[in-house]
């Protein structure tokens, strides 16, 4: 069967090599006799592959010995909770930078347990960029500070790591975007980000935190919300997501085959320069989001003519290019191009869109 190109969001797509090897070790993982979804999480053979999943992060993200890699359920939602609940520590109050539809989920969560400072926002222009740190407004009694470096659905990132020179803790929402470039963790005190865009299935989300930053949540916090309950049992407090473990394993091994984040990161910007280049030289497709500050994960655009976007989606499937329809709270089209998406989709879907202008001129 021949595959098509999946510029899904997320769940989104893997790389082929990675699905054929999940498949030809699904009854038998390296002579145990069963799948790993069979496994006990204590197990001897799943204990081993947690192990390597969690060395090989480490090394691809360089992660030093002081944070810890929690690997939970919930979904980079349920982090929305967890962030206040963990990292308030006795303060009223944190900062939040408001860029799109996923700041504004963490924003509407943590004010049920905190006073909320919009240290910056975007809201002004549509969300059609990131705030510059010299526009942000912080409050010194914050207890850490949040952004969200890519906001999948707006299709804006920032290239640039916030500076805060001081001790609040820098907290961001990277489940769009993690693994798609170097990372210096310790710019951070606390890293999340759900898998199932750069890293695996979905099921499974990842928390690197800083471990002066665990063991003083706030009072009532759920014992399955407390980070220092999970680190201290290795994830393995309750039962992890095993298989989405497994499958994150193999990805990190592929990345690791490919030249790591340094050379993903050449490849990332290749491949939607080629999109950005088309937009930047024709008035038919139109990008809302400032050239600076342009996703490399995911790039929205609409068309000149809105009532051409139902021919547009159709025909794009016809070629084996899906899910290109925009967000419904924002429209228009978005193609999401992660690391596992073959330079060979954003070739094809050029092409497309190249010959459909032409057509509709």
């Amino acid at each position: 069967m021949e595959r098509i190109f999946n510029f899904s969001a997320g769940p989104a797509i893997l790389p082929a090599e990675v699905l054929q090897q999940a498949r030809d070790e699904m009854l038998d993982w390296h002579g145990s006799g069963m799948s790993v979804m069979e496994m006990s999480h204590r197990g001897k053979e799943f204990m081993s592959i947690a192990a390597k999943v969690e060395a090989d992060l480490r090394e691809l993200a360089g992660i030093p010995d002081n944070y810890k890699v929690l690997f939970l359920s919930g979904g980079a939602s349920s982090q929305f909770a967890m962030v206040p609940m963990n990292l308030l520590r006795g303060k009223k109050s944190a900062d939040y930078v408001n860029t799109g539809e996923w700041s504004k989920k963490a924003i509407k969560e943590a004010k049920k347990y905190c006073a909320v400072n919009i240290a910056a926002s975007s809201e002004d222009a549509n969300f059609s960029y990131a705030p510059a740190q010299d526009k942000w407004v912080l409050d010194p009694a914050a207890a850490y500070v949040h952004y969200t470096p890519n906001e999948t659905i707006g299709g804006v990132e920032f290239n640039w790591v916030p500076d805060l020179n001081s001790m609040v803790p820098l907290v961001a929402d990277m489940s769009s975007s993690i693994l798609s470039r170097p990372l210096d963790v310790t710019r951070f005190g606390l890293i999340y980000a759900g898998a199932q865009k750069n890293m695996g299935p979905a099921g499974l989300t990842i928390v690197i935190v800083r471990e002066d930053l665990l063991g003083a949540t706030m009072s009532g916090t759920p014992t399955m919300f407390d980070y220092k309950i999970h680190a201290d049992n290795d994830s393995m407090y309750n039962t992890p997501p095993t298989y989405a473990m497994y499958i994150m394993g193999l990805v990190l091994e592929w990345l690791k085959r490919n030249g790591g984040l340094a050379v993903m990161e050449k490849v990332n910007i290749a491949k939607t320069g080629l999109l950005y280049d088309l937009f930047d030289t024709t008035d038919f497709y139109h990008c809302p989001v400032a050239r600076s500050d342009r996703s490399r994960m995911n790039v929205p655009f609409t068309l000149k003519d809105a009532a051409l976007d139902g021919a547009f989606l159709q025909q794009a499937q016809a070629r084996g290019l899906i899910q290109l329809k925009g967000h419904r709270s924002v429209g228009g089209m978005r193609a999401s191009i992660y690391n596992a998406m073959p330079i060979e989709g954003v070739a094809a879907l050029l092409q497309f869109m190249r010959e459909f202008a032409s057509d509709h001129a």
